[in-house]
């Protein structure tokens, strides 16, 4: 008796749940063809609490792909495989479409041909592959767009670049002149300081072999002098001696001579004359002129 009453209750509350269930998706429904979209969603995710399926996981990513989300609808689509799996394909395809994604958009729709063929489905397939084509036309364009403006902007560097080096190669060329003419200007100033130098340093050594040529002279006038000095002296010590010789000898022809003259003296006296010349002893007798007479 116990057993069937619970059977009982057990079939009441199902038979409710069941109802009530079935009363959500009926609002859920009328929500998401009316556009509530977000009343929608959350009635579908009150379902799964007691009705985890896979139409109710399809239904609400239905729901999120009407709010745009598409990454929620992607899940749950993933949810809802098994349950119409050509729809889910191709409501796949649509999410990765909406995001651009044209790869994964053109290998959903693939796969959804192959379960089943349809119109639509072939439609958005061929427009994903004109959307990617298109992407990557626009993408090769950009690119050389990018390439041409980085090119552009690497010439006006390069341009800017240039003109700024030309600035400071000709900077550096007005200060290498600068430098060239001081240098000029410096060496010039040193040789003639070098030349003064020279110049001075060759007078100072002139003038030392003049000194030293003075020198010599002076040593060898010295030396001469000093030859003739001692010549002089050797010869004055000669001429002296005869001198003085010459002197004695010269004392005794006077001193014979005065003798003689005193003898003569007093012989005059004695007779008592004078005699009218005097010869002087020793001395040479004037030539006779042929035509005066003698005495």
């Amino acid at each position: 008796m116990i057993r069937y009453v619970f059977m009982l209750i057990v079939s009441s509350y199902l038979l409710y749940a069941g109802l009530f269930d079935f009363q959500t998706i009926d609002k859920a429904k009328k929500a998401y063809e009316s556009g509530k979209y977000s009343k929608s969603t959350q009635l579908y995710q009150e379902l799964l609490g007691s009705k985890d399926t896979k139409q109710v996981h399809y239904d609400l990513a239905n729901s999120y792909y009407k709010k745009a989300q598409y990454d929620k609808a992607i899940q749950e689509y993933n949810k809802a495989k098994g349950f119409e799996d050509a729809k889910v394909e191709h409501n796949l395809g649509n999410c990765y479409f909406q995001k651009k994604d044209w790869d994964k958009a053109i290998k959903h729709y693939e796969n959804a041909l192959k379960i089943k063929d349809d119109k639509d489905t072939r439609y958005n397939l061929e427009l994903a592959k004109k959307q990617k084509q298109k992407q990557q036309q626009k993408q090769q364009q950009k690119k050389k767009q990018d390439k041409k403006k980085q090119n552009k902007k690497q010439n006006k560097k390069q341009n800017k670049d240039n003109k700024k080096q030309n600035k400071n190669n000709k900077q550096q060329n007005k200060q290498n002149q600068k430098n060239n003419k001081q240098n000029k200007n410096d060496k010039n100033k040193q040789n003639k300081q070098n030349h003064k130098q020279d110049n001075k340093q060759n007078q100072k050594k002139k003038e030392q072999q003049k000194q030293q040529k003075r020198q010599e002279q002076n040593k060898a006038n010295k030396d001469k002098d000093k030859n003739t000095q001692n010549k002089s002296q050797s010869e004055g010590s000669k001429g002296s001696k005869n001198k003085q010789q010459a002197q004695a000898k010269l004392s005794k022809e006077q001193k014979l001579k005065a003798k003689e003259l005193k003898r003569l003296l007093r012989k005059m006296d004695n007779k008592g004359k004078m005699p009218t010349m005097i010869y002087q002893m020793g001395t040479k007798k004037p030539k006779r002129n042929e035509n005066v007479k003698p005495w």
